[in-house]
């Protein structure tokens, strides 16, 4: 099931995406369930937000592919390497990159995003998928230079749009098939690479993650990105797809 937040006629609402329509669902369904108010949506007539807006933080994963890792010239943690992003953060498809002036180099970085739906603490990792609520695509835009700088990566990281999710959020994906992430720059691909070739799995992440801070529903796990790394500048446009979630899109301009 396909699930999108949109808005029309000046409300926000939930769907789930049936072809060309939105199936208008009566609230959150994180919380509401998959009740549907009979109405539906033209797809064409809605404008798609961010699936999700995490009420607490988004959990990120360095160095999740070894090609990435080898790229940057780092090696591969033996553990998950994690990072936090504001949920201010958080813009939807459509949405322009905002490029901040404290920065000289901002880069794309397309994954996997995993969004929880119920509380996880102390969670093992046997049973770590079962507290997703479903994925979708993330695009960890980070201001490469200022990540080198500061030595440590909340603001590099951090700035207001540099964590674009969406189209929507697939109940049904697993993680651990054979699904592709694909980054296009201006229809040039730039990143290509099979989610099977994380060092650590989306469970083993979520683990992790939850031994050390409690996760709460509408928390958004990403789960690292494949080589091919690169900047991004004014006037372009960022394509992230991975198979069986669609493509998220987003314009870049200068602040």
């Amino acid at each position: 099931m396909r699930i999108a937040r949109f808005s029309h006629r000046d409300a926000i609402r939930y769907g789930i995406v049936d072809e060309t329509d939105l199936v208008v669902l009566a609230g959150d369904p994180m919380f509401a369930g998959f009740e549907t108010t009979g109405d539906r949506v033209p797809l064409a007539d809605a404008a798609l937000l961010a699936p999700v807006i995490p009420r607490s933080k988004v959990v990120a994963i360095a160095r999740n592919y070894r090609d990435h890792a080898a790229e940057l010239g780092n090696e591969v943690s033996e553990e998950p390497m994690l990072f936090l992003k504001p949920n201010t953060s958080v813009v939807g498809p459509g949405d322009a990159i905002v490029l901040p002036p404290q920065s000289q180099r901002v880069e794309h970085e397309g994954e996997l995003a995993a969004v929880i739906g119920t509380i996880a603490k102390n969670v093992p990792a046997e049973r770590a998928l079962q507290y997703v609520f479903g994925y979708t695509i993330a695009n960890d835009v980070t201001a490469r230079d200022l990540q080198r700088s500061d030595g440590q990566w909340s603001r590099a990281k951090g700035f207001d749009t540099f964590c674009p999710l969406g189209p929507a959020i697939e109940t049904d994906f697993d993680p651990t098939g054979d699904a592709v992430i694909i980054t296009r720059v201006d229809g040039e691909v730039r990143q290509r690479g099979p989610i099977s070739d994380m060092v650590h799995s989306v469970a083993e992440i979520i683990a992790y993650a939850s031994a050390a801070f409690t996760l709460l529903p509408g928390d958004v796990i990403l789960t690292g990105t494949p080589a091919g790394v690169g900047p991004i500048v004014s006037g372009q446009t960022v394509e992230v797809e991975i198979s069986g979630l669609g493509v998220l899109r987003n314009t870049v301009r200068s602040a």
